[in-house]
Protein backbone atom coordinates (compact mmCIF):
# COMPACT_ATOMS: atom_id res chain seq x y z
CA UNK A 1 0.00 0.00 0.00
CA UNK A 2 1.26 2.90 -0.93
CA UNK A 3 1.96 6.22 1.45
CA UNK A 4 -0.90 9.11 0.97
CA UNK A 5 0.96 12.05 -0.27
CA UNK A 6 -2.25 14.00 -0.43
CA UNK A 7 -1.70 14.30 -4.54
CA UNK A 8 -3.23 10.79 -5.04
CA UNK A 9 -6.54 11.95 -4.01
CA UNK A 10 -6.74 14.92 -6.73
CA UNK A 11 -5.61 12.51 -8.86
CA UNK A 12 -8.13 9.34 -8.12
CA UNK A 13 -11.22 9.57 -10.30
CA UNK A 14 -13.37 8.18 -7.32
CA UNK A 15 -12.56 11.42 -5.36
CA UNK A 16 -13.25 13.82 -7.55
CA UNK A 17 -16.55 15.35 -8.13
CA UNK A 18 -18.44 15.59 -11.54
CA UNK A 19 -16.06 18.47 -12.14
CA UNK A 20 -13.02 17.21 -11.76
CA UNK A 21 -10.03 17.99 -9.01
CA UNK A 22 -11.39 21.75 -8.69
CA UNK A 23 -14.33 20.34 -7.19
CA UNK A 24 -12.29 17.84 -5.15
CA UNK A 25 -10.18 20.32 -3.83
CA UNK A 26 -12.61 22.96 -3.25
CA UNK A 27 -14.85 20.37 -1.24
CA UNK A 28 -11.12 19.82 0.79
CA UNK A 29 -11.05 23.48 1.61
CA UNK A 30 -14.58 23.65 2.72
CA UNK A 31 -13.67 20.91 4.73
CA UNK A 32 -10.51 22.09 6.12
CA UNK A 33 -12.62 25.19 6.95
CA UNK A 34 -15.53 23.68 8.66
CA UNK A 35 -13.06 21.77 11.20
CA UNK A 36 -11.26 24.46 12.33
CA UNK A 37 -14.13 26.29 12.75
CA UNK A 38 -16.05 23.62 14.65
CA UNK A 39 -13.05 23.23 16.96
CA UNK A 40 -13.00 27.02 17.59
CA UNK A 41 -16.38 26.79 18.61
CA UNK A 42 -15.96 23.68 20.57
CA UNK A 43 -13.36 25.01 22.48
CA UNK A 44 -15.28 28.35 23.51
CA UNK A 45 -13.23 30.60 21.41
CA UNK A 46 -14.41 34.22 21.28
CA UNK A 47 -14.91 36.98 18.21
CA UNK A 48 -14.16 34.60 15.28
CA UNK A 49 -14.13 35.92 11.94
CA UNK A 50 -13.87 34.31 8.41
CA UNK A 51 -11.92 36.14 6.06
CA UNK A 52 -12.33 35.19 2.42
CA UNK A 53 -8.91 35.88 0.49
CA UNK A 54 -9.77 33.97 -2.51
CA UNK A 55 -8.51 36.61 -5.46
CA UNK A 56 -6.61 38.37 -3.06
CA UNK A 57 -4.07 36.83 -2.08
CA UNK A 58 -2.07 33.52 -2.67
CA UNK A 59 -1.20 33.04 0.82
CA UNK A 60 -4.53 30.87 1.53
CA UNK A 61 -8.23 30.74 0.42
CA UNK A 62 -9.25 31.84 4.09
CA UNK A 63 -8.06 32.98 7.42
CA UNK A 64 -9.45 32.58 10.69
CA UNK A 65 -8.71 34.73 13.26
CA UNK A 66 -10.28 34.28 17.16
CA UNK A 67 -9.55 35.01 20.51
CA UNK A 68 -8.54 32.55 24.08
CA UNK A 69 -9.14 34.20 27.12
CA UNK A 70 -5.34 32.99 28.54
CA UNK A 71 -2.65 31.58 27.08
CA UNK A 72 -3.19 28.28 28.47
CA UNK A 73 -6.76 28.76 26.33
CA UNK A 74 -4.95 29.95 23.23
CA UNK A 75 -2.86 26.51 23.59
CA UNK A 76 -5.96 23.97 24.12
CA UNK A 77 -7.37 26.06 20.81
CA UNK A 78 -4.45 25.21 18.55
CA UNK A 79 -3.56 21.76 20.14
CA UNK A 80 -7.49 20.76 19.47
CA UNK A 81 -7.05 22.49 15.85
CA UNK A 82 -3.83 20.29 15.32
CA UNK A 83 -4.97 17.01 16.48
CA UNK A 84 -8.18 17.05 14.66
CA UNK A 85 -6.33 17.84 11.25
CA UNK A 86 -3.99 15.13 11.48
CA UNK A 87 -6.85 12.62 13.05
CA UNK A 88 -9.02 13.57 9.86
CA UNK A 89 -6.03 13.27 7.22
CA UNK A 90 -5.32 16.92 6.73
CA UNK A 91 -1.58 15.75 7.51
CA UNK A 92 0.50 18.26 9.61
CA UNK A 93 0.22 21.99 9.10
CA UNK A 94 3.12 24.45 10.16
CA UNK A 95 2.62 26.14 13.28
CA UNK A 96 4.39 29.05 15.35
CA UNK A 97 4.00 30.74 18.28
CA UNK A 98 2.71 27.72 20.38
CA UNK A 99 5.28 27.78 23.08
CA UNK A 100 4.12 31.19 24.35
CA UNK A 101 0.62 30.96 23.21
CA UNK A 102 0.20 34.95 22.55
CA UNK A 103 -0.21 34.20 18.95
CA UNK A 104 -0.52 30.76 17.50
CA UNK A 105 -0.43 30.70 13.74
CA UNK A 106 -1.72 27.43 12.07
CA UNK A 107 -0.60 27.45 8.19
CA UNK A 108 -2.65 24.45 6.49
CA UNK A 109 -2.21 25.87 3.11
CA UNK A 110 -5.57 26.68 2.27
CA UNK A 111 -6.70 27.74 5.53
CA UNK A 112 -4.84 30.10 7.58
CA UNK A 113 -5.65 30.48 11.64
CA UNK A 114 -4.70 33.07 13.87
CA UNK A 115 -5.59 32.62 17.82
CA UNK A 116 -4.72 35.35 20.01
CA UNK A 117 -5.12 36.35 23.13
CA UNK A 118 -7.33 39.69 23.22
CA UNK A 119 -4.68 42.35 23.98
CA UNK A 120 -2.35 40.83 21.65
CA UNK A 121 -5.30 40.92 18.94
CA UNK A 122 -5.63 44.17 19.51
CA UNK A 123 -2.37 45.48 18.98
CA UNK A 124 -2.21 43.49 15.36
CA UNK A 125 -5.40 44.46 14.51
CA UNK A 126 -4.95 42.12 11.46
CA UNK A 127 -8.96 42.59 10.58
CA UNK A 128 -7.97 45.90 9.62
CA UNK A 129 -5.15 45.09 7.37
CA UNK A 130 -6.83 42.66 5.43
CA UNK A 131 -10.07 45.24 4.74
CA UNK A 132 -12.22 42.99 7.28
CA UNK A 133 -13.40 45.55 9.54
CA UNK A 134 -16.73 44.13 9.60
CA UNK A 135 -16.79 40.88 8.87
CA UNK A 136 -19.85 38.40 9.38
CA UNK A 137 -18.88 36.66 12.92
CA UNK A 138 -18.90 33.25 12.39
CA UNK A 139 -20.74 30.57 14.92
CA UNK A 140 -19.64 32.46 18.64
Amino acid sequence: MMANTGTETLNDPIHQGPDGPNQAAERKIDDLRALALDCIEDMKAEETIAIDLMGRTSLADTMIITSGRSQRHVGAIADRILQDMKAKGFGTARVEGLPACDWVLIDAGDIIVHIFRPEVRGFYNLEKMWGADRPAAVAE
